[in-house]
């Protein structure tokens, strides 16, 4: 459905910092980072699509989250989401909902909210049951 997701950074350092952080706990990998262009892309290993794009606003002025925009990333499993929320807190990221279930969606999903750095509102999420006889 999505060609990428792009979000804007006023300090593309120390954003790279903190993504590149969570961006592991995900399993996503770096496909490009252009430190003088200031604009890195991640990507679902062996998929070409979607991109998640980090950079500065194309027309550089100062970056600013957007009113109810958010951007959710998928978890394979529930503990991807509690590695991944826990990592961007610890990289300065700001609590927006701990992780959890969230019935409220559907009885299996399972997610997490936080701020990044220049405050855009970002999504851990798993929809996946817990196997039986698993905790």
């Amino acid at each position: 459905m999505f060609s990428h997701v792009f979000v804007g950074t006023s300090d593309f350092t120390r954003a790279m910092d903190f993504y590149e952080s969570v961006m592991v706990e995900l399993g996503l990998a770096l496909k490009f980072c252009d430190r003088t262009g200031e604009l890195a892309g991640w990507m679902t290993p062996g998929e070409p699509r979607p991109l998640f794009l980090l950079g500065r606003p194309h027309d550089r002025q100062a970056a600013a989250p957007g009113n109810g925009s958010m951007t959710a990333f998928l978890a394979k499993e529930r503990a991807m989401v509690d590695r991944a929320y826990l990592r961007a807190l610890s990289k300065g990221g700001r609590d927006e909902g701990r992780p959890g279930l969230r019935p409220q969606y559907h009885p299996d999903y399972y997610g997490a909210y936080v701020r990044d750095l220049d405050a855009n509102k970002i999504c851990f999420c798993c929809h996946e049951a817990v196997p039986d006889g698993a905790a």
